[in-house]
């Protein structure tokens, strides 16, 4: 059987990997997460959607990731610079060395690219 070429992105296409941060993060609150991981290849690229919670907790990206908010409300903060709130509709990318928060306000859910 040859792996087809076409791969929709979306939560009914996988059953969700459950996780939440880890304690020596948690910054405030009880936030879980939800990750429906579609595509994953060698070499370090991943690709699905993901859902928190609310809560806050610390961030440091040794991956490059794309980001598309598809509902909720969140507030990306990062370590000396500023505070930046994301909902459905936008967009972005947070690059390898980026550190800081991730709050969640309102369950919010993405679709990421993730290359390592």
């Amino acid at each position: 059987m040859t792996t087809p070429r076409f791969l929709s992105v979306g939560v009914d296409t996988v059953a969700p990997e459950l996780g939440a941060p880890a304690p020596d993060r948690l910054i405030s609150g009880d936030p879980k997460f939800r990750t429906w991981n579609v595509e994953e290849q060698d070499g370090g690229l991943y690709a699905g959607t993901w859902e928190a919670t609310p809560g806050k907790w610390r961030i440091e990206y040794d991956e490059w990731e794309f980001c598309h908010i598809l509902s909720g409300v969140s507030v990306i903060a990062e370590d000396g610079g500023k505070a930046r709130t994301v909902k459905a509709g936008d967009s972005f990318v947070l690059r390898p060395g980026f550190k800081g928060s991730w709050e969640v306000l309102e369950t919010t859910r993405k679709e990421y690219v993730i290359k390592l």
